[in-house]
């Protein structure tokens, strides 16, 4: 591996970053749900405001980092995010005893926050850790750094828990104070020895310095029909994932309920549920680690395509559950799929990546995904607004069947 200090580093970024992730969202349907009783209609509007800033300023951030650096990108975005999260955190206090600004309007104002925050990270990231440690490790680090990531959200999930017991918003600060201790430790320790920026022309303004970058990122999109079909998957992807993320809680809520046997709060229920997942998942990665080939496109391609068939299945059955035994089940299959397929996808992107554009790709995807999320969330929403949850889970299961065609194509010409 070229540089083994960047891999540690990296290592310890996405610890710390599921961490504070797990800290925050194992418990945010309470917080949203119970405590800001926030409506189906306000989680997807949550939820759009998150991706339609994504979706402004991806591009923009994904293009500044490959022209003046991912170092000076990431720690942008992780305080941004710790400033997001504090503020969604703050929001109870902010509102009472008689509130001045709605607690629905503090919540999209940090969502805004957190989607720039989001942007300046996603693509310098990945593309920051790909230069340093080397294309040819990089599938077998974004898996044993997966793994350990999952070890951190065990963590998480314990400390959301007992957080949200004190008060349902307290996770949220302490996600958000985590983002921001992980800023002042990477301004100590990252340092980028691979970053090649783009040319520059002189005299040239920064607009078009980053408008060349950007313009270079798209052409080498286009001539490439691999990305062109990541581009596809990314997009349909994302408009399934937004009504499927706002709403299975909300479903479990009101729509199937939990055991009234079980002398369970509705944070442990929840809790069980994220530690189930990630202990499963932990078993399922390390399978793949030791049996998949990272470096082999074919087999990378055609575990998409299976566990993309599989994430459909899983998401119709849930929509169907008779029960809540149903209902559970469904949810741990889907946990454990997602976190298999995170790390495949990233190699199978990045596989096909030049450097010197990476992180400007990484961030149109990014932006597709966004797009997708933005098209995709109300879509599913009016569903469920017309029918039914059901109704919505079921759309969101079929705006990924389209993947299948698209990953059956790449195989067929891997052939």
């Amino acid at each position: 591996m070229k540089n083994h200090r960047a891999s540690l580093l990296y290592a310890v970024m996405k610890i710390v970053e599921s961490l504070a992730n797990a800290t925050m969202f194992t418990t945010y349907a309470i917080y949203y749900v119970a405590e800001l009783r926030l409506s189906p209609f306000e989680l997807l509007l949550v939820g759009t405001a998150l991706e339609a800033t994504v979706l402004l300023f991806e591009g923009i951030t994904g293009v500044v980092a490959d022209t003046y650096g991912r170092r000076l990108s990431v720690l942008s975005g992780v305080f941004a995010l710790g400033a997001g999260f504090v503020l969604q955190g703050l929001v109870p206090w902010l509102d009472s005893p008689a509130p001045a600004v709605p607690a629905l309007a503090w919540i999209l104002v940090s969502q805004v926050v957190c989607g720039i925050g989001y942007t300046l990270i996603s693509g310098a990231e990945t593309a920051w850790i790909v230069d340093e440690a080397g294309e040819a490790d990089v599938g077998r680090l974004f898996m044993r750094v997966k793994r350990l990531s999952l070890i951190a959200t065990l963590a998480g999930i314990a400390l959301s828990v007992g957080l949200s017991t004190v008060a349902p918003n307290v996770p949220y600060v302490v996600g958000g104070l985590l983002y921001a201790g992980l800023g002042f430790f990477l301004v100590a320790r990252m340092t980028e020895t691979n970053f090649v920026p783009a040319e520059r022309v002189a005299g040239a303004s920064p607009f078009r310095d980053m408008k060349t970058t950007w313009l270079t990122g798209v052409n080498a999109v286009r001539h490439r029909p691999v990305l062109i079909a990541i581009v596809v998957v990314t997009l349909f992807g994302g408009a399934a994932s937004e009504g499927y993320d706002r709403l299975w809680e909300a479903h479990m809520i009101g729509g199937i309920g939990f055991p009234d046997g079980v002398p369970l709060s509705m944070a442990a229920w929840f809790g069980v549920i994220s530690v189930l997942v990630t202990v499963l998942s932990l078993i399922a990665v390390r399978i793949a680690e030791r049996r998949l080939d990272m470096d082999n496109t074919r087999h990378i391609v055609t575990s998409m395509f299976v566990l993309t068939g599989l994430r459909i299945a899983a998401i119709a059955s849930f929509a169907l559950s008779p029960g809540f035994a149903w209902a559970f089940g469904s949810v741990l299959a889907l946990g454990v799929i997602r976190s298999l397929s995170g790390p495949i996808y990233d190699t199978w992107l990045n596989q096909n990546i030049e450097s010197k554009v990476r992180a400007t790709v990484l961030s149109m995807m990014g932006q597709s995904d966004a797009l997708g999320q933005t098209a995709g969330g109300p879509l599913v929403g009016l569903v469920g607004s017309r029918y039914s949850v059901r109704a919505s889970l079921l759309a969101a299961a079929a705006l990924l069947s389209p993947l299948l065609i698209v990953f059956g194509r790449v195989l067929r010409k891997r052939k």
